[in-house]
């Protein structure tokens, strides 16, 4: 069965774009736009791995970081927040929240998103 990997990400343009380059690789992909959908959709299928965006509409990123490392369920979930926040400061928060990688959208190609998530789901 193939890997499912569920994005959050409010940019429509951006969410379609790597959902379309994940699917092509033969992931099974779930697109969200906010928490509220995020939330629901982790409640109704479990993925391999989530990629975050930072920056959303309504509770952010660190926000839905916090609550899906709460979750028992999802504790060794891998986490890739994907976002344009470059400050030290909000790597350094989103890593002790428990993202497994922060990867700066402007330092990197979907293809070199799509190697790192190969990476991490082994």
């Amino acid at each position: 069965m193939n890997k499912k990997v569920l994005i959050v990400e409010d940019d429509t343009f951006l969410k379609d774009l790597s959902s379309a380059k994940l699917t092509k690789e033969g992931f099974q992909v779930t697109s969200v736009g906010n928490a509220v959908e995020a939330a629901a959709s982790l409640e109704k299928d479990a993925p391999d791995l989530i990629l975050l965006d930072l920056v959303l509409p309504g509770t952010d990123g660190f926000g839905v970081l916090q609550k899906i490392r709460e979750n028992p369920k999802f504790t060794k979930t891998p986490v890739i927040v994907f976002s344009n926040l470059s400050d030290d400061s909000d790597v350094e928060k989103a890593t002790t929240l428990g993202a497994s990688l922060y990867m700066i959208k402007s330092n990197f190609t979907l293809d070199e998103l799509v190697s790192k998530i190969k990476t991490l789901l082994g």
